[in-house]
């Protein structure tokens, strides 16, 4: 991209496609328009995804259907010896406030419920703002994209506490803790989101609104 001029005066932001150069999306060499496979790691080049924005959304959906039974049903289950509870995301969180441990409680709700909520309002108006058009800054949705990106890495934290609980907490018939059937759709709205930000094209953030030329083709 063009940035600004020596005098200050920004300039007009040229995209690779318009230089006639595409980029490798493995190893990020540039090689001429037209190119099929890079010569570098083998991967193909594709200047534009034109089936992403389809991929996003069906990730998407796939992954809020997940996430709404990860947050009905019990995410783990403690067993006593003469009582069996079991406790939601929230349910658990709650009971750890009254208990007076707001830290945790804020952490579990901002974990579990507030960034995963983030992250599908994030995808799905990266979505519509590449579908529709919209006239929106594209410095500031590439930097959502990245901070969804970087963000996606650490989703799967409340999985990786439940396992440990799990593993360690095994008192034979004194007390137990064991997965809900919540974990296993957590585990699927994650990785489904994630799935739904990689196949995101975020090249095409800066040519929203610019008009296709020609047949629908993957190059």
């Amino acid at each position: 991209m063009v940035g600004m001029a020596l005098t200050g005066t920004p300039e007009k932001i040229v995209s690779a496609r318009e230089l006639g150069i595409v980029a490798c999306t493995r190893c990020t060499k540039p090689w001429p328009m037209g190119t099929r496979t890079c010569g570098r790691c083998g991967h193909r080049l594709v200047s534009r995804d034109r089936l992403s924005l389809q991929r996003v959304w069906a990730f998407w959906t796939v992954g809020l259907m997940c996430y709404i039974p990860a947050n009905i049903y019990p995410m783990l289950k403690t067993r006593t010896l003469f009582q069996v509870d079991e406790s939601t995301i929230i349910g658990g969180a709650v009971e750890l406030a009254q208990y007076g441990n707001w830290g945790i409680a804020f952490i579990i709700l901002f974990a579990s419920v507030a960034i995963p909520l983030g992250k599908f309002f994030a995808v799905a108006y990266l979505a519509l703002s590449v579908q529709r058009g919209w006239a929106t800054s594209q410095r500031q949705r590439q930097y959502l994209y990245e901070v969804v990106e970087y963000i996606g890495r650490w989703s799967m934290i409340d999985i990786f506490v439940v396992a440990i609980l799990s593993s360690l907490v095994q008192l034979k018939t004194l007390a137990s803790i064991n997965p809900g059937a919540a974990s296993i759709f957590f585990a699927l709205s994650v990785i489904f989101t994630m799935l739904a930000a990689q196949a995101f094209d975020s090249r095409m953030i800066w040519d929203a609104h610019a008009k296709d030329e020609g047949p629908n083709r993957n190059d």
